[in-house]
């Protein structure tokens, strides 16, 4: 038996590689170049980024599974 918690993270993979694809197919040049930008950005950028892109999401799921 599957726990809630998996299920929920399994559909969040889901919606996650719907947005890539659809981005991917609906703009192949612009993701290219977001791809070179990234490439060309600093590590230490894409870290903050990331770190704070991890925050946001887990504040939203925070706020989304909080009882009422």
């Amino acid at each position: 038996m599957r726990s809630i918690a998996f299920a929920d993270f399994l559909i969040g993979l889901g919606i996650l590689f719907v947005l890539e694809g659809l981005m991917f197919a609906a703009s192949p040049a612009w993701m290219r170049k977001a791809m070179k930008s990234a490439i060309a950005t600093p590590d230490n950028i894409l870290r903050a980024v990331g770190i704070g892109s991890a925050v946001a999401g887990l504040v939203l799921i925070w706020v989304m599974r909080r009882p009422i």
